[in-house]
């Protein structure tokens, strides 16, 4: 287990920007969901489906609402991924 993530299917990526910059340079209702959520989620990630979700006309809690979606997806995803590595169907 590296840098206590766990088991999972999801890819683990390096970022060429200072990441406490970015997450800064964030709204406050996006940086306190990040604050909360269940992945360690990217500022740039993060920062891309809220400019798309303000974009569309969204308020901010429809996009923390997407944000919330999009992370369950992940999550059930990864999920799959674990258990069927775990549990062959031969």
């Amino acid at each position: 287990m590296r840098r206590n993530l766990g088991q999972t299917s999801l890819r683990r990526r390096r970022r060429p920007v200072d990441p406490m910059h970015a997450y800064d340079s964030l709204p406050t209702p996006l940086r306190q969901w990040l604050s909360q959520a269940a992945l360690p989620w990217s500022p740039a990630s993060a920062g891309k489906i809220w400019t798309r979700a303000q974009a569309k006309g969204l308020s901010a809690d429809d996009a923390l609402a997407l944000l919330s979606r999009s992370e369950a997806q992940t999550l059930a995803r990864d999920k799959r991924a674990i258990h069927e590595s775990n549990y062959p169907t031969e």
